[in-house]
């Protein structure tokens, strides 16, 4: 017990620089998949075949790279993004540079979850918009976000999740986060209750990011 004390005790910077490594790459991630991913799945949304303002060209490109980042396996993509990663920051490696990929993921992680939470308002309520002569600015923002931002922000709660489970794979190009500290300190060193207390501080983190997201999710369902 006290070997195992001593081991968390002496690595608590450690930890302390894991986490806000971890948060430093779950906020800005966030923010490309709110201030990108959001827009987007709106525009698959309206442009999709039947869809409010169809335009079959536009949700055809819209739809292809959200489905192809979706699909690529998330290590492979890290790699296959290298050369535009050096590119933009100089480097592959570090906290920053680790982002990037994660922020093209979760653009396009959010967006297939935007479009699927929009596919499931009440079609009365387009119908209310054209009886009211809404344009397309009107349409999305006082209509179609406004009915479904319960389910927009569970879905950003379900995103950050995701985001933070991908993550935990970027240490193998310098990331950090508390992943790479479970696997770099406590799983190659041996220093198995350094690395379940890690696996566990994850775990909480997941857990409060469920519950804020639940509640704000609630507070904003006015059905």
């Amino acid at each position: 017990m006290n070997g195992f004390i001593d081991s968390i005790t002496s690595n608590a910077d450690k930890i302390g620089v894991a986490l806000a490594e971890t948060g430093y790459m779950l906020i800005f991630s966030l923010a490309a998949a709110v201030l990108l991913g959001l827009p987007l799945g709106v525009l698959i949304y309206l442009t999709r075949p039947g869809g409010p303002r169809e335009r079959r060209r536009v949700w055809a490109v819209a739809n292809l790279y959200v489905t192809v980042v979706r699909s690529f396996p998330f290590l492979l993509f890290v790699v296959f993004l290298i050369p535009l990663t050096r590119l933009v920051y100089g480097t592959t490696f570090g906290t920053a540079a680790a982002t990037f990929p994660l922020c093209f993921v979760g653009v396009a992680l959010y967006a297939r979850l935007v479009e699927q939470i929009l596919l499931e308002v009440p079609p009365g309520v387009t119908q209310a918009a054209r009886s009211m002569g809404a344009d397309t600015v009107q349409y999305v923002g006082h209509f179609l976000l406004v009915e479904s931002r319960s389910g927009l922000v569970y879905a950003l709660t379900s995103a950050s999740i995701s985001l933070i489970s991908y993550s935990t794979v970027l240490g193998i190009v310098g990331g950090g986060g508390l992943g790479d500290f479970a696997l770099r300190y406590g799983y190659q060193e041996y220093d198995y209750p350094l690395m379940y207390t890690t696996i566990v501080i994850v775990i909480v983190c997941v857990l409060l990011l469920q519950l804020a997201g639940e509640r704000a999710s609630a507070a904003l369902d006015k059905r």
